[in-house]
């Protein structure tokens, strides 16, 4: 073989070496970038699950503090509805049984006025006694001047209420309200002197020019049940009858149950 022969050999065996190697470069370039392709597309799924769970997680946080605000609310409106029974009662409630905590000191009661007519039964709540002809008497506090007493009422009266007051029976005219009986959370309790009975708490019935309390108090006299007022200032219980004012010893005190 000639020298030219031979060289030319050579180069064409180098020419196709250099193109083996170009293409097996290529395709581990072409390899390269498919692999960090397929690590990207990877990575964006991962980051796509991490970014849905971290949404899954804050919507349950949002709704458990949900929830927890709406239990909070729940609570502050009780006691907003517990602080609203403490306070002025609402005008002509009717007679509702409740717990003695829940009563304002003086019980919920009827505001009314002597020129306007009887309340009927379903606000005036039941008699607490009779009259002589067996009139039904209710209980209530009348306002004098600068004081509030307790007094008794009945439809028959003229005018409705009668209060012991100044050594006489004093027929009232004017504002007044009728405290209806609620036998579930008062009761009558034996009492004399003007004494308080131990661990009990009266029904405030009104109080005197002086800021001294009245309570309200249930007496007998000639076998029938008056009611009048009380206090410890008083040393037992005034009562209105026969056009008098009538003072008692023993006599019985209205509490809460």
């Amino acid at each position: 073989m000639s020298p030219h022969n031979r060289r030319k050999s050579v180069d064409s065996s180098n020419s196709s070496s250099g193109s083996d190697s170009n293409h097996g470069g290529k395709d581990s370039h072409k390899k390269e970038k498919k692999d960090k392709k397929d690590k990207d597309k990877k990575d964006k799924k991962k980051d796509k699950q991490s970014h849905q769970e971290g949404q899954a997680q804050a919507t349950n946080y949002g709704h458990s503090s949900t929830a927890d605000i709406d239990n909070r609310q729940a609570r502050l409106h009780t006691s907003q509805i517990m602080d609203y029974e403490q306070g002025p009662p609402p005008a002509y409630p009717p007679p509702l049984p409740h717990a003695p905590s829940s009563h304002p000191p003086s019980g919920y009661r009827v505001p009314l006025t002597t020129e306007s007519a009887f309340p009927p039964p379903a606000q005036a709540g039941p008699a607490i006694a009779h009259d002589l002809d067996g009139s039904p008497i209710f209980i209530g506090s009348a306002i004098i001047d600068r004081s509030v007493h307790p007094c008794k009422i009945g439809p028959h009266l003229r005018p409705y209420v009668a209060v012991p007051y100044g050594g006489a029976e004093f027929g009232h005219h004017g504002r007044y309200d009728l405290l209806p009986f609620d036998g579930a959370s008062m009761e009558w309790v034996l009492t004399s002197h003007g004494r308080i009975p131990p661990g009990r708490s009266p029904v405030e019935g009104g109080y005197e020019e002086g800021g001294e309390k009245l309570y309200h108090a249930l007496g007998e006299v000639n076998g029938v049940k008056v009611p009048g007022k009380t206090g410890e200032h008083l040393n037992g219980a005034n009562v209105s009858f026969g056009g008098a004012e009538i003072a008692i010893s023993q006599y019985e005190i209205l509490c809460w149950r």
